[in-house]
């Protein structure tokens, strides 16, 4: 019987060898050493042995089961590694390639503007609010000041939804809102989109962004606007920068006034850009006309207040140089990377 042994555990070293997978080595196992394998079918063999035989036999037998178990460990090891191996070969990152950047997105250039033009008014000890975009008449017009046979209540101008419903043509209908809803001093400034019937070009929009500004309280002059709004300019643009204040017409600010900045481009000189005039305007301005503070239930005898108006597009474009409006609303990424 011993003879039988050793050709048993020659054949389990071979088939050992000769496997290459978990499966394989598993059947193997279960060929040799298992309940019903070839080593304990020998063992239960021992009955047909002479008594002196036996132990001897027996010990054979575990031996060669020891001998087989042990090449089964080692050949399970050295699958495991090789099927790590091949793994991390598959998995392999090669180092020397340059990484996959992420892009990671970044503000729109006119919401930048909003944040940087309501910093700068905040730490004036302004407030920021907000106000609806869709609009009655009677606070997009007639609280301000602007009679039904001013031009801007024409259809031609204003997307009208119903007779007394429309797109709000400015923010400045939020002075009146505001003015409603607190007693003085209001020191407001309002960020939002604004609607006009205008044909795209490089210049105009049927929808665009306006910041408006409302300071209401006891002994506001004139001079107080001039002092904020020439802050507002030198720290948006630089202390460089030089204003100037031109008389104009608004139906809901009297006096009313332009403000200009030097030109970008020649410092005040004149030049292609300010068409020689050495100034670009800027926004609009004026002292709160008294109708106006008299519709939100304000004495005028007693309260006082400026207003401005400025189109957030064209501040930012001056900014950065950009000269067409149209760019901020194609999300050309190549347009807005430069921000």
């Amino acid at each position: 019987m011993l003879p039988d042994i050793k050709g048993l555990v020659d054949r389990a070293t071979d088939e050992i060898a000769s496997c290459s997978s978990r499966e394989q080595l598993e059947a193997i196992r279960i060929k040799y050493v298992g309940k019903k394998g070839e080593l304990t079918a020998l063992l239960r063999s021992m009955g047909e042995l002479a008594a002196e035989d036996r132990p001897k036999f027996g010990q054979a037998v575990n031996v060669a089961k020891d001998d087989i178990e042990g090449r089964l460990a080692v050949k399970s090891d050295a699958i495991v590694l090789a099927e790590r191996e091949k793994q991390f070969i598959s998995q392999a990152v090669d180092i020397t390639l340059p990484g996959r950047v992420r892009k990671i997105g970044n503000l729109h250039p006119i919401t930048k503007g909003f944040e940087e033009i309501c910093d700068i008014f905040v730490r004036m000890g302004f407030s920021v609010v907000e106000g609806p975009e869709v609009e009655t008449d009677f606070y997009n017009f007639t609280a301000l000041n602007t009679p039904p046979f001013h031009p801007a209540r024409d259809v031609q101008d204003t997307f009208y939804i119903t007779d007394n419903i429309l797109l709000r043509t400015h923010t400045s209908p939020q002075q009146a809102r505001q003015m409603e809803k607190q007693d003085p001093p209001v020191k407001v400034v309002v960020p939002g989109r604004v609607y006009r019937r205008d044909q795209v070009d490089a210049t105009h929009s049927p929808v665009f962004h306006q910041l408006e500004g409302l300071y209401v309280d006891k002994g506001v002059t004139f001079a107080h606007l001039k002092g904020a709004l020439e802050a507002f300019i030198k720290a948006f643009y630089g202390e460089d920068k030089r204003v100037r204040f031109r008389p104009h017409y608004f139906p809901f600010t009297e006096p009313s006034a332009e403000m200009d900045v030097s030109c970008f481009a020649c410092g005040g000189k004149g030049c292609r850009i300010c068409k020689g005039e050495g100034w670009i305007e800027i926004l609009g301005s004026g002292m709160v006309h008294p109708n106006v503070l008299s519709t939100a239930g304000y004495d005028p005898e007693v309260y006082s207040g400026f207003a401005f108006g400025m189109g957030i597009d064209r501040i930012v474009s001056l900014k950065y140089g950009v000269d067409d409006l149209r760019l901020y609303f194609e999300n050309d990424v190549r347009f807005l990377e430069a921000f």
